[in-house]
């Protein structure tokens, strides 16, 4: 995802890490719907709703890979690779609307017509069991994760990576552990109490949870989606490379796009030495053209303009 040079590896990753959360999500999901409406919990509705919409999201990711992959072609010259960026958005809005609304409204509904919860200790046994089943989804997550982020700390990483696939799985597994903590705690102290508040309480804060990661989730697709640049490093990179052929006296300017997260357009305007001829020029745009994507082999397509350099 952030190493140059590895681009299989990272859909490798990719596809491993989502499937992984499908097949967790899946199963906990129907076991929290039949824990929920035996017991009357809004909290472990509200964390059904929400692997529910981790399931339906980790489809709509796999989608967007496959279609990511999809060839060049007359009507998108530079190929489909944004298409993961786009599902990755959608992905967003689904928790936000799907997960976040719906915890939030059943955990309104449940402080306003208050419901006792019963069978508490069904709920400890699924949540247990969903503690399971996405602390594996997360771990494995976390692990192709630390793999590709390379020397970026975690933060980081999420911020200048463009391959959104497997931090929105880890940052998916990290806020449905937290709202499973929540949630046993909610369903605990109502146990103990014996006052449907807490439950309610927790359904809401789960809500606020998935709020918080699709926001997060939202804005960190929207550059990209948008047309994010390559990281500083691979444009420093080709900056240096284009300089050190004695035929260009100066680069100019370096303009980068990710259309994908292996496919970097790049732009480069630079001033050839006077006087130059012809073949020269092409043999250097040529050379230029190899050397930068034996250096990056995400960048795809080059574009070098001939400008004279004018000093602002």
């Amino acid at each position: 995802m952030f190493l140059i040079g590895e681009t299989q590896r990272m859909v490798s990753s990719s596809r491993k890490v989502i499937y992984a959360a499908l097949a967790g999500n899946c199963l906990i999901a129907m076991t929290k719907v039949v824990a929920a409406f035996m017991t009357g919990s809004s909290a472990m509705l509200s964390e059904a709703i929400h692997s529910g919409a981790d399931t339906g999201n980790e489809i709509l990711l796999l989608y967007g890979l496959r279609r990511a992959k999809m060839p060049a072609d007359n009507e998108f010259p530079f190929g489909h690779g944004k298409e993961i960026y786009f599902w990755s958005f959608v992905v967003a809005i689904v928790l936000f609307a799907g997960g976040a609304g719906l915890s939030i409204y059943k955990g309104i509904a449940q402080l306003v017509s208050p419901v006792p919860v019963r069978h508490s200790y069904i709920n400890y046994g699924v949540i247990g069991l969903a503690l399971f089943f996405e602390g594996t989804s997360w771990y494995i997550a976390l692990t192709e994760f630390a793999k590709l982020k390379g020397p970026w700390g975690y933060i980081q990483a999420i911020h200048r990576g463009k391959d959104p696939s497997i931090f929105i799985v880890l940052l998916e597994d990290s806020a449905a552990i937290i709202g499973l903590v929540v949630a046993f705690m909610g369903i605990l102290l109502s146990h103990v109490t014996g006052s449907p508040v807490y439950d309610a309480a927790a359904a809401v804060i789960i809500g606020l949870i998935l709020a918080a990661t699709a926001f997060l989730l939202a804005s960190e697709t929207k550059s990209l989606l948008i047309g994010e640049s390559a990281n500083k490093e691979v444009v420093q990179g080709i900056r240096e490379i284009a300089c050190s052929f004695k035929e260009i006296k100066q680069v100019n300017e370096i303009l980068t796009m990710h259309m994908g997260p292996d496919f970097i357009l790049v732009n480069i305007s630079v001033d050839f030495v006077d006087p130059i001829l012809a073949t020269a020029v092409e043999v250097t745009v040529a050379g230029l053209d190899r050397a930068i994507k034996r250096a990056y082999p995400m960048v795809q397509r080059i574009f070098v303009e001939v400008e004279t350099w004018r000093r602002k």
